[in-house]
Parts: structure tokens; C-alpha cells; sequence
């Protein structure tokens, strides 16, 4: 299974054997210890290979299409197989970056705390990378000042369009970073350009130049270069502090962004190996058909190509077979489940579990309730409320605010828990309590320390309802 896949642009500075000696230097600098293949020696061949069967390093240089090709695999004691691979193509100066793993199921879900390739730090640090049209490629966050603002406010008007994503990260209310913004720009380093609003008195100035589309409030942006795909917006939700879910959600879709492009056949380990392999058969062949008075010599040489060509249709072929035996689970997985979804998520979450689904089924309820008996309508509401499992979990919830505040005297200890348990933070403001449902700024009400009359908790259980739940 691909996870993580990407194309950078490299400068012409970079040498054959530079970006060989990164390579290696990559492998030693492994924070892994386990991961490092020791006591490499390279003598400047273009085509070898170095460790033991469970963890390797090949190198082949295909000249024809003046191709560097890198695989690094480890396969561990339960079987899975991770395989990293370099391409580096030295006529387009372009270098692809893969990271499959393979004979697991979880490797169909990506890791939260997932981070770009360390490879890509090396060459961060090399001044190998070229500039993004003008943006250098950095593992660092940009600060949005007044120099710059007019420069992402192109990009939210969808003037200006680079080769990589871009993250926009808004302060927050208190004017702090929604996430921790050094994290999320060593996560997604060589995939995206991280920017951060410096100041929050930005964001008027902003709203002028993008007519109110900007994010705020700790919101997050993500402007991708394929304008066939849908720019994300992701809402900040806690109210003080960083939001780690917010952080693996940003760069989880960045990461899956850049994974699912489409890689031409030589920018892969396994199209660059079978062309390597289908020139080296031709050439043999032809060797083979004008050898006339030194055959013995020709048919030794051969041999030596051959037991070599061999060896790599093996490797070949277990990568496909690979690739078999995944395609294989995930069709069974298919096949255990006959249900169709209906309907996509969005960018909304649940603040906890079967919320969305709940909400969206009493909502067909109350709509089956108006629909006449007997109409397709009425039938259709019914199937899908009979094959979704109806919790009734946000029904609880109302019931629960309503017996919570009847009677609203003043915040008391057991009133206060209660709330915390529904997912609310509490602060105090004055002579009120400001309610935060799940650290989500969208959804505030203030309370009386002290009611002033009997009405105070209804009106406030009233909004709770109508706005949360």
C-alpha cells in the first residue's frame, strides 16, 4: 500500500554521485539505529547493492534515460515490508519519493503522527531543492506580515497557484497558533508551504483583500494547486490551548493529497527496473544474433546479464505478487460489507461517537413523520432509518440538559461536572460563566452566576438545544 508518494524539483548543482553520497548519508543518519545499514563502503558504482535480505540498499543507474534509481526495504519479523525508493531523473532534474509498506492491513490507514520522509530534510539542508515559483521549499513555517499578505490573499482568491499545497494557519481568539506550527512544518516538509498569521489584527486587512474568504478564529486553509480539487477549511475547537487532532487532520490531507497524483512510469522503482531490464534483454538479444566467430565469449557474457536479469524479474515478480495478496484483502473487506454509503462526509466531526449519523437520522425521522404513507419518499426515509442503527444518543443529551438545569440556581459542583462530562469548557467572565461545547468557538452561551429568576435555566437549556445539540 502507497503512503506517501511526491515529486520535487531539484537543482542542476546536483551530481550522480552528490545525490548517491545523500542517499548514504541518509541511511547513517537514521535516528533508527535498527534502520541503518552499517559499514556501507561505496566506490562510486552506479549499480549495487548493500545489506543483508531483510534490510537493503540498491542502487541502479539506468543510462539510457540518465536515471538513478535508490531502493531502501526492510522487512520486519511480522512480515511487513517497508520499501522507500528514490528515482532521480537527471535529464528532467525531478527526483520521486515512495514510501509503500506491504502484506498488512494497517497499512491502509496512515499513521496520525505520520512525517515526510527524513530524506527530504537532507536535502532541505543541501540546498538541493529549487524554488517553488518563487517560494523557496523550506521544514519551517512562513509568518504572514504586511509585506507578504497580499501574496496569500492571491492565493485564496485563486490568483497565484504553486506546485506544492498551501497551509494557511490563522491565530485563535487569544491570539495564539491553533497547532504547534514547528510540528506541522517538519510533517509536511518538501509537500506543502506552511504559513502563519503573525499577528491577528491581520486579519481586517485580509478580509479586504479576499472579500471575507480568508480563515480566522485558528482556522485552517489548504489551497491546493489542482483546482479540480476542493480546497479544505478546518475549524479550530478548543478554546485555549493547541489542537493536536487539528494538526493530524491538516496534515493527513495534505499528505493523502500528494499520494494520490499520478507518477509516470520511469518516476517508479518497478517502471524504471522493467525498462532497465527490457533494454538490457534487447541488447542481449542483438548481441546474441550477430555473434558468429565468438560465440563461447559472447554466450559467457550473457549468461552473467542473464543470472542478473533474473534476479530482478524475482524481485519483481514478489513485489507483484505483493501487490496480489493486498488487492486480495482489500476485496474481502469489500465483500464483508454490502452497505453503500449514501451520503460523503464533509468537513464536520463528531464531537463524539454517532453524533453526525444520529443527527442526520432523527432528521429523516421528522421527515418520514410529514411524508405521505405510501410515497416513494416515505419508503426510501424508511429503508435507510431501518439499515442505520439509531442510537438516540443526542435525544439523551436534550433530556439530560433539561433535567440539568431545572430549577437554575447557581454553578454547583455536580451541575459543573456534569457539564465538563458533556464535552463543555467552562471559564468566567465577570458575573457569568461562558459555556465552549467541545472547545468549538461556533458554539457559546454565557449563564448567570446567580439566576435571576425561575426562568434562567430553561432559556439557557433552550439555546443549549437549539444551537448544540
Amino acid at each position: 500500500m502507497l503512503l506517501f508518494s511526491t515529486i520535487l524539483d531539484i537543482r542542476r548543482t546536483l551530481t550522480k554521485d552528490k545525490f548517491i553520497e545523500l542517499v548514504l548519508q541518509w541511511n547513517r543518519e537514521n535516528p533508527h539505529k535498527e534502520n541503518i545499514i552499517p559499514d556501507i563502503k561505496w566506490d562510486h558504482e552506479r549499480n549495487i547493492r548493500f545489506g543483508s535480505r531483510d534490510l537493503w540498499l540498491s542502487i541502479e543507474e539506468y543510462r539510457n534515460k540518465n536515471i538513478i534509481s535508490v531502493r531502501y526495504e526492510k522487512v520486519r519479523r511480522d512480515g511487513v515490508i517497508w520499501d522507500t525508493d528514490y528515482i532521480m531523473n537527471f535529464d528532467e532534474m525531478r527526483l520521486s519519493i515512495q514510501l509503500d509498506r506491504r502484506y498488512t492491513e494497517g497499512a491502509l490507514n496512515l499513521d496520525p503522527a505520520f512525517s515526510t520522509p527524513h530524506f527530504i530534510t537532507t536535502l532541505i539542508d543541501n540546498n538541493c531543492l529549487r524554488d517553488d515559483r518563487g517560494l523557496p521549499i523550506l521544514h519551517e513555517p512562513t509568518d504572514i506580515t504586511a509585506e507578504n499578505i497580499s501574496m496569500l490573499a492571491d492565493i485564496i482568491n485563486g490568483k497565484s497557484h504553486y506546485s506544492l499545497p498551501v497551509v494557511y494557519v490563522s491565530k485563535t481568539l487569544n491570539g495564539q497558533n491553533p497547532v504547534d506550527i514547528e510540528i506541522l512544518a517538519k510533517r509536511l516538509k518538501g509537500v506543502a508551504h506552511v504559513f502563519v498569521q503573525k499577528q491577528r489584527s491581520s486579519n481586517y486587512r485580509l478580509r479586504e483583500l479576499c472579500g471575507e474568504k480568508n480563515e480566522f478564529n485558528g482556522a485552517v486553509g489548504i489551497y491546493y494547486p489542482n483546482t479540480a480539487v476542493r480546497n479544505k477549511r478546518f475549524l479550530y475547537r478548543k478554546y485555549t490551548g493547541e489542537d493536536s487532532d487539528l494538526l493530524d487532520k491538516t496534515a493527513r490531507s495534505v499528505i493523502r493529497y500528494c499520494s494520490s497524483q499520478n507518477l509516470p512510469n520511469l518516476y517508479t522503482w518497478s517502471g524504471v527496473n522493467y525498462s532497465l531490464l527490457s533494454d538490457r534483454m534487447v541488447s542481449q538479444m542483438e548481441k546474441r544474433e550477430a555473434a558468429e566467430t565468438e560465440v563461447d565469449k559472447v554466450y559467457d557474457t550473457f549468461d552473467d546479464d542473464f543470472r542478473h536479469m533474473q534476479e530482478q524479474i524475482d524481485e519483481l515478480t514478489n513485489a507483484n505478487s505483493a501487490l496480489t495478496m493486498e488487492n486480495q484483502g482489500l476485496r474481502a473487506k469489500l465483500c464483508d460489507s454490502d452497505a453503500v454509503p449514501v451520503l460523503t462526509m464533509g468537513e464536520e466531526d463528531d464531537f463524539y461517537p454517532d453524533e453526525i449519523r444520529d443527527l442526520v437520522l432523527k432528521t429523516l425521522m421528522n421527515g418520514l413523520d410529514s411524508a405521505a404513507a405510501g410515497s416513494r419518499k416515505a419508503h426510501i426515509l424508511n429503508d435507510l432509518i431501518e439499515n442505520n442503527n439509531y442510537t438516540a444518543a443526542v435525544e439523551e443529551r436534550k433530556q439530560k440538559i433539561k433535567t440539568m438545569f431545572r430549577g437554575y440556581k447557581n454553578m454547583s459542583g455536580p451541575l459543573r461536572q456534569q457539564l465538563i462530562d458533556l464535552g463543555f469548557e467552562i471559564t468566567e467572565e465577570g458575573k457569568h460563566y461562558k459555556l465552549t461545547y467541545f472547545g468549538d468557538a461556533r458554539y457559546r452561551t454565557t449563564l448567570a452566576k446567580t439566576a435571576s429568576d425561575n426562568r434562567e435555566g430553561k432559556n439557557i437549556a433552550s439555546t443549549i438545544i437549539s444551537n448544540m445539540l
